[in-house]
This record gives structure tokens, C-alpha cells and sequence, in this order.
């Protein structure tokens, strides 16, 4: 079983913004960091994520910020941003520096608050990561307004939120950071449930409408691997096989479900053990998000 966070990977530092009812993530990469990702849930909000096809011509990854707020949300990005190239990091233009920030978002809102995280909040969880804080999991950053288990009722769903896992395979780590807001309900090893709908169990399944923009559950996976830009890509596309082992449904067109996936490039490793331990780091990042609450 994995253990740890996504910070046992050398010079990946994680912090965090924390509203009253919504917050932001954002994860500060090493310079040379290469990345991918795709989307498979059916209701995404994102940022630079057509950047990170596997074709595209940047391959370098600065930060990855994951934020409350559905759309309105990506604006946390412009903060980071800023913070960023204030460094000199970034893509070298002749304007200077344009930082890599892909950046996804969670449906959070709610008729009864206005909290939408934007460019300060974004920022603020920059420094924080800055400062390299012990990572806190649970109901905090872009985790805390996230729920779970909507597939039998909204009136049933309960908490969601941020979670993290590690495993070393051979002399590399990876590491997987997940932000829970998902249709389904979540799985332990064994199929059994650790969090999710309170519904009775013989009630039926999607009893009313979902707003397709309402739920989703973010992933970023990063190693310290060598590998290339379709590496990752392909490592992505494996994050997708924990998120269907730790969700029950998961990927439903209701979902933005998204895995990014980054290299930081100091050890030398074996691509498909990697793609083995991916699969097992994701899916506890999924369940450590809820027994953290």
C-alpha cells in the first residue's frame, strides 16, 4: 500500500489557500520539469491543458494550481503567475518570461456563499508553497467545498476533499495529489466503501438530474523519473485506472475528471513499473482525501 504525500518528490512543494467554504492548491515544480495530462470526465474547467498534449511544442510545466470556484476559479492562476515570473520562470519570450501554469477547477458554489477564488488567493497559496509547509490533507485548499457520492441524491452527498499518496518504485518516487469532488463514491481496496452517498442502499441510482459542471476530481502525479513528454502522457492516462479503482462510478459525464502527470527528470526508471505504481498512488490519493476528514 502507498504511503507518504506527493511532496517525497524531490523539490515538489505543495501549498495551500483555504476559504470558509472554497480554497486553491498550487504546487510549485522544479525548473526542467516536463508534463501531460488528459481529461476523461465529461464537464471539465481548465487552463493550459491543450497546451499539455502530447503533440503540443512546450513541454515544461512551472506550477499546476488546482482551485475552487468552477470557472471562475481560474483566475487563482493569474497570481500564481505573477508570483512566478517575478523569479524569472517561465518559457523565455522576447517579453520575458511567460510562466507554464496549467490549471483546473472543482464545482464548489453554492447559493449561500460568494467566496471565488481569484488572482490574490492564488498568490497567497504560491507563497505558501514557497515556504514548504508539512502538506495538509483534507477539507483545506481546493478541497474544501469538495463533496462526494451526488449519484443517489444531492441531499445525501458528503464531504470530499484533498488527499495525497506516494510509493517508491526502484531507485524513483512517485507521487500523486487528489482533489475529490466526485458523482460517485469512494473505494477502499477491498470495494468496500470508505465515503459516499448516505441514500438508503436500495434507493435508486441518479434518482434526479446532475448539472453536468457540478462535480470533479482532480489528480497531479509527479516522479522524479526520467521520461519524456509522451511519457507523461502516457502516465496520465494510467492516473485514470486509480481514479476508476477508487471511484464507484467514476469518469461519468457529469465529472471533469483530469490527470496531469510530471517528470522531474533526476533518476532513471522503468516506464511501466512506473505506470504500475501510478495506478496504486492515484487510487490512494483518492481514499487518503476522505479519511482525512
Amino acid at each position: 500500500m502507498s504511503t507518504g504525500t506527493i511532496t517525497d518528490v524531490a523539490g515538489v512543494r505543495v501549498g495551500h489557500w483555504t476559504g470558509e467554504h472554497t480554497g486553491v492548491t498550487v504546487v510549485l515544480l522544479p525548473p526542467g520539469t516536463l508534463g501531460s495530462g488528459e481529461v476523461r470526465g465529461g464537464a471539465p474547467a481548465t487552463r493550459e491543458l491543450a497546451l499539455l498534449e502530447a503533440t503540443r511544442t512546450v513541454a515544461q510545466v512551472d506550477a499546476v494550481v488546482f482551485t475552487g470556484g468552477s470557472a471562475f476559479g481560474l483566475a487563482a492562476a493569474d497570481g500564481v503567475m505573477h508570483h512566478l515570473a517575478a523569479q524569472s520562470r517561465g518559457v523565455l519570450t522576447r517579453a520575458g518570461h511567460v510562466p507554464i501554469v496549467p490549471t483546473a477547477a472543482i464545482f464548489d458554489l453554492s447559493r449561500d456563499h460568494t467566496e471565488r477564488p481569484g488572482a490574490t488567493e492564488g498568490a497567497a497559496a504560491a507563497a505558501a508553497a514557497e515556504a514548504a509547509p508539512d502538506l495538509t490533507l483534507g477539507p483545506v485548499g481546493a478541497g474544501r467545498g469538495a463533496r462526494v457520492g451526488m449519484w443517489r441524491g444531492a441531499d445525501y452527498a458528503v464531504a470530499g476533499g484533498l488527499g495525497s499518496a506516494s510509493l517508491r518504485v526502484e531507485e524513483a518516487t512517485v507521487g500523486a495529489l487528489a482533489v475529490v469532488n466526485a458523482v460517485g463514491d469512494v473505494l477502499d481496496r477491498d470495494g468496500t466503501r470508505l465515503a459516499g452517498s448516505s441514500a438508503p442502499p436500495d434507493g435508486p441510482a441518479f434518482p434526479e438530474p446532475l448539472a453536468d459542471v457540478e462535480h470533479t476530481t482532480l489528480v497531479l502525479v509527479a516522479t522524479d523519473a526520467l521520461l519524456t513528454k509522451s511519457d507523461c502522457f502516457l502516465l496520465a492516462q494510467t492516473g485514470h485506472h486509480g481514479l476508476a479503482r477508487a471511484l464507484e462510478p467514476s469518469h461519468t459525464r457529469f465529472d471533469g475528471d483530469l490527470v496531469v502527470a510530471v517528470a522531474t527528470g533526476m533518476v532513471e526508471a522503468h516506464l511501466d513499473r512506473l505506470r504500475v505504481a501510478t495506478a496504486e498512488v492515484v487510487a490512494e490519493a483518492v481514499r487518503s482525501a476522505v479519511r482525512a476528514n
